[in-house]
């Protein structure tokens, strides 16, 4: 005859020393009462978004403060709420501030871009920049600057049409009954070669004039840019970054594999073509915009998925790093050496290719694409 008796009470406390502890920062799911709204809340993600943001203002403040004068901060208030001086706020509102505000809404598009190929590709080398979107729009700009195709649009146009007409050709190539990331990414490699090698040639066999201003576009450049370039852009934003955010949550089901996302109820190419208009038409915008900076589309997301600890690239934090980035590059850019303006993206090139060679150090040790 067995006789159990009762487990003994456990001390005060002790019940919750053996429930599993959820990480600083983690994934606290909620659920609304008064709607029938549930999610998962990241602390984390959230603190990290709000010193980005911070970051990015005072990154802007300085870039308009800085130049061939320092203008205060409170001046540069001053001049933004219409009580400044007219000399203060003619080189303020005309000047510098349509300068930086192409700067930080091109890096928004660009970072927001990457992140979207990065989680649909499963891949961190993928970007624009390493897929051909880019050099499809250098290669455009370069056309109708050397050979005089531009027919008026002007190089905003032609690299908006390069970079849409580069994302047709390689999704039409990588389709077969649907397409995959790993094929995008094949494709997109020969496309970029193929386009790098048309605006080279195009380049050493155009006139001096024709190739110095091509080539002051292809490296990515801010100087001179005025509201026109900054208004496309703007509304391009208002339309695309929404669009991205929603597509969110469905694309993350494709970082499970195509097969678990289709059982999941995702439309597997239906979201992947999604993402590529949206990200076609972030880049292409920013582009045409601002040129092709270098690497900023790669390391941005990057940057924000470290900082965040997420599994995959956030696409907001990425577009603040991306904003970031440029605004502190065209300010290094500004300042590095008395008289001369580099163009932004020698100086994000030079930024960018450690994370390259870091990025490709990591793929190789993991032994696959991401």
């Amino acid at each position: 005859m067995t006789v159990s008796s009762a487990p003994a009470a456990r001390p005060v406390g002790e019940t919750d020393k053996l429930r599993p502890r959820r990480p600083f920062g983690g994934p606290r799911p909620f659920r609304l009462t008064l709607v029938p709204v549930s999610g998962t809340l990241r602390p984390r993600l959230v603190v990290v978004t709000v010193l980005l943001a911070v970051a990015v203002l005072a990154a802007l403040s300085r870039h308009v403060s800085v130049g061939e004068f320092t203008v205060p901060l409170p001046e540069v208030i001053a001049a933004l709420t219409g009580s400044g001086d007219p000399g203060t706020t003619l080189v303020v509102t005309e000047l510098r501030l349509p300068r930086a505000m192409v700067g930080l809404l091109a890096g928004i598009a660009f970072g927001v871009s990457g992140a979207l190929f990065q989680t649909m590709t499963r891949n961190p080398l993928a970007s624009p920049d390493m897929i051909g979107l880019t050099q499809g729009a250098g290669t455009a700009v370069a056309a109708g600057l050397v050979l005089g195709w531009d027919g008026g649009l002007g190089t905003q146009a032609l690299g908006l049409l390069g970079a849409l007409a580069s994302a047709f050709v390689v999704y039409s190539l990588a389709w077969r009954r649907g397409t995959t990331g790993y094929r995008i990414i094949l494709v997109g490699i020969g496309v970029s070669w193929v386009c790098t090698s048309a605006t080279d040639y195009l380049l050493a066999h155009g006139g001096r004039m024709q190739a110095q201003a091509a080539f002051g576009w292809l490296v990515g450049n801010l100087n001179g840019r005025d509201w026109q370039q900054a208004g496309p852009l703007a509304a391009a934003l208002l339309v695309l970054l929404p669009t991205a955010l929603l597509l969110g949550r469905l694309m993350r089901t494709l970082l499970l594999g195509d097969d678990v996302a289709a059982g999941l109820g995702t439309r597997v190419q239906t979201v992947r073509l999604a993402v590529l208009l949206c990200g076609v038409g972030l880049v292409a915008f920013a582009t045409a915009a601002a040129g092709p900076v270098a690497f900023v589309a790669l390391a941005a997301p990057q940057i924000a998925q470290r900082l965040a600890g997420t599994a995959w690239p956030p696409p907001l934090a990425a577009g603040l790093t991306g904003a970031l980035l440029i605004l502190v590059s065209d300010i290094a850019a500004r300042t590095l050496i008395d008289g001369t303006e580099l163009p932004v993206g020698i100086v994000t090139g030079v930024l960018g290719a450690p994370v390259l060679l870091w990025l490709l150090i990591r793929v190789n040790r993991a032994g696959s694409g991401g």
